[in-house]
């Protein structure tokens, strides 16, 4: 079992920044990642991806403003979030899965992001 942590959610301001982390006990997790968000009553949207050589993906609706980055060790990861926009505000999850595999396996509990004008 991989146990996922979030921290760094918050209120902002729209136009304003902040900085999502995951962090896992687990050393060297060599598992693709990802951030995806949820909206009460909408159903949970992938909206960043990285994989084991870096290579990343990002949801349309957040290309240009938010990057996903792993630390070197693979026990971390990132979303930086710029120019924030309050359609931005959701429950913000990171998730891990075998790279071979098309779903999410692990999951961590969550950090509310909340975006006002």
């Amino acid at each position: 079992q991989v146990r996922l942590e979030e921290s760094g959610g918050g209120s902002v301001q729209a136009g304003g920044s902040l900085r999502l982390s995951c962090a896992t006990e687990e050393m060297n997790m060599r598992y693709c990642m990802g951030w995806l968000r949820q909206d009460p009553g909408k159903e949970r949207e992938e909206i960043a991806s990285i994989d084991l050589d870096g290579i990343t993906t990002y949801a349309e609706r957040v290309k240009g403003r938010f990057t996903i980055s792993r630390d070197a060790g693979l026990t971390k990861l990132f979303l930086q979030m710029n120019a924030l926009k309050p359609e931005d505000t959701a429950v913000y999850y990171c998730a891990a899965r075998p790279c071979w595999r098309a779903q999410y396996k692990y999951w961590g509990q969550g950090t509310q992001v909340t975006v006002s004008l």
